[in-house]
């Protein structure tokens, strides 16, 4: 009889990506930025159905004012290259109905302003943490670095405040409610994040 037919691959990924994805993800949030200095980029939440991959929607994104790195430093102002688990979220807002465990906290209040003068308040309403130089299973405001402070730490997606980040990636308000509802810690979720060039390899 016919062979079936292989799952199919995630678009954009060569084979040095898709080797970092863990065995047992079954949703990938793909996020692909424009360029390796660029700050804008593209989030798509693909869902291992059993046969293949099923991508949702493509979701604008922003990263890090200076792009894209392959090792990441406190303050290079540069968002880090990677596979990364996402398992824990929270935010100044009550939980949307995320299967994540998520902390509730005022402690994700924020002020001042982004690089380009834009008021950054309200953008930890939502937040799910990405698994770079933290302790997966607590909430996104611990400061554990198992690296050392001097690798960075506090990457999140979060809430967009029309403006770069520090190194974080973020979403419009309604695609991380979105996000937050889609993501299931039984999938076992991890994001793949980095400029086209770099996930291609």
């Amino acid at each position: 009889g016919a062979e079936p037919r292989p799952p199919a691959l995630i678009p954009g990924l060569g084979p040095r990506t898709l080797a970092w994805i863990p065995d047992n993800a079954r949703q990938v949030l793909v996020v692909t930025g424009r360029g390796r200095d660029a700050n804008r980029s593209e989030a798509v939440l693909h869902t291992h159905t059993g046969s293949g991959w099923q991508a949702g929607p493509s979701w604008p994104a922003r990263n890090a004012l200076k792009g894209w790195t392959d090792d990441h430093r406190a303050g290079d102002l540069r968002s880090p290259v990677g596979v990364f688990t996402l398992g824990d979220a929270g935010g100044l807002l009550p939980d949307p109905g995320t299967e994540l465990p998520y902390d509730r906290s005022d402690g994700f209040a924020v002020s001042g302003t982004g690089f380009a003068g834009e008021p950054l308040a309200g953008s930890f309403d939502y937040v799910v943490a990405i698994d770079y130089n933290r302790v997966p299973g607590t909430s996104p405001l611990d400061l554990t670095r198992p690296l050392g402070a001097d690798k960075g730490g506090g990457i999140w997606l979060h809430v967009d405040h029309d403006g770069p980040t520090q190194g974080c990636v973020s979403l419009a308000e309604r695609h991380m409610r979105d996000l937050l509802r889609a993501l299931d810690p039984d999938l076992h979720p991890v994001i793949v994040m980095g400029d086209a060039g770099s996930l291609s390899r």
